[in-house]
């Protein structure tokens, strides 16, 4: 596979979101079998989404063109090092790899830090900045059980 083309398309998807979109300056290609099938831009911004960072969004549209929720068999490729929230996305598609150029400490460096994040992540829920609290735990752990229980669910 041509790694690098994937990657410089993703790197171009970037630069477009600078130049053309107005959004941040993030790009990312999802391929299966040589081809891309899914592309994302951050569209933060445009869309007042705080989710639709570039990975998240190739993952939507990936998912879209395949009509499935895994991406397995996938690969990413990606202008920056995934953040917490595009990382954990990536494991939930189930992706096979990730490719990334610029890393976390270059993002850090044009005001994109997530460091805060990785380590308020580590944290116990009582030590984190924002308030966290359990309620109602009985009453939901039912609805678990009773996914627990059906017989035609589908797993993921």
């Amino acid at each position: 596979m041509d790694h690098e083309k994937f990657m410089r398309e993703a790197i171009q998807m970037s630069r477009d979101s600078v130049h053309k979109c107005g959004g941040g300056p993030f790009g990312a290609v999802i391929v299966k079998d040589g081809k891309i099938i899914g592309r994302g831009a951050n569209n933060v911004t445009q869309n007042n989404d705080p989710t639709a960072h570039a990975e998240v969004s190739a993952i939507r549209d990936a998912c879209a063109q395949l009509g499935d929720f895994s991406l397995k068999g996938c690969t990413i490729y990606s202008s920056c090092e995934p953040c917490p929230m595009c990382l954990s996305a990536i494991y939930w598609a189930r992706l096979d790899k990730v490719y990334f150029a610029n890393t976390q400490d270059d993002a850090a460096k044009i005001d994109f830090d997530d460091a805060f994040l990785y380590r308020e992540v580590a944290l116990p829920l009582q030590d984190r900045s924002l308030p966290i609290e359990q309620i109602l735990h009985e009453e939901a752990v039912e609805v678990f059980q009773e996914w627990a229980n059906k017989d035609d669910k589908v797993q993921y």
